[in-house]
């Protein structure tokens, strides 16, 4: 049986966010899942893109503009999203951001 993993308040797990940039801490990465928390100043943004896994966003501080293929989301803490395979998306920060990527496996 593995390790669990716990984090008591991912919001401030890395500290201010830092001007003009965007950082990214991988969590927990395995076979199952890649869980990344990203930290955006207002601002900074991943232009529209598409990826080869599924994949979710939770927001937890902030707000932000996120594109799911032709719909555009106005995203607060709390939002959560799937996104599948190819879909294109893209993230800006309105405020300062913290959010959660999962990437899950590949479709078979």
């Amino acid at each position: 049986m593995g390790e669990y993993v716990y984090f008591d308040d991912l919001s401030r797990l890395m500290g201010e966010v830092q001007p003009d940039s965007i950082l990214s801490r991988t969590l927990l990465k395995n076979e199952h899942v890649n869980m990344v928390l990203f930290n955006f100043d207002k601002g900074q943004a991943l232009s529209p893109h598409t990826a080869t896994q599924p994949a979710m966003i939770y927001v937890i501080s902030g707000e932000a503009t996120i594109t799911l293929g032709e719909d555009v989301k106005q995203a607060k803490a709390g939002a959560w999203m799937f996104m599948p395979t190819h879909l294109v998306h893209g993230v800006v920060a309105e405020t300062p951001l913290v959010m959660m990527l999962a990437l899950l496996p590949k479709d078979k």
